[in-house]
């Protein structure tokens, strides 16, 4: 689920959605509507088929999270820069 699996694949996995996420997003502070929406025209954009419903977007969200590169502040998601990620 996180990582691609048998079951999962790779243009599904959480990891690479989330990653998909900060491309998109260009790590610019956004709400979670715009950030879901830069995230669906990307996909379309580099021809990525596999749907991704809303409640993955959010549980690539969460994994950004746990990894310290995004946080929700004010109802608005702040991207962190590498660096400071760790």
């Amino acid at each position: 689920m996180i990582a691609p699996t048998k079951g999962v694949a790779p243009q599904r996995a959480l990891l690479t959605v989330g990653a998909q996420i900060l491309m998109a997003s260009e790590r610019q502070s956004l709400t979670v509507t715009q950030a879901w929406r830069r995230l669906q025209k990307w996909r379309t954009e580099n021809d990525h088929k596999a749907p991704v419903p809303f409640w993955w977007f959010v549980l690539a969200l969460d994994v950004l999270y746990a990894l310290g590169t995004v946080e929700l502040r004010d109802d608005i998601l702040v991207f962190r820069e590498a660096s400071r990620a760790a």
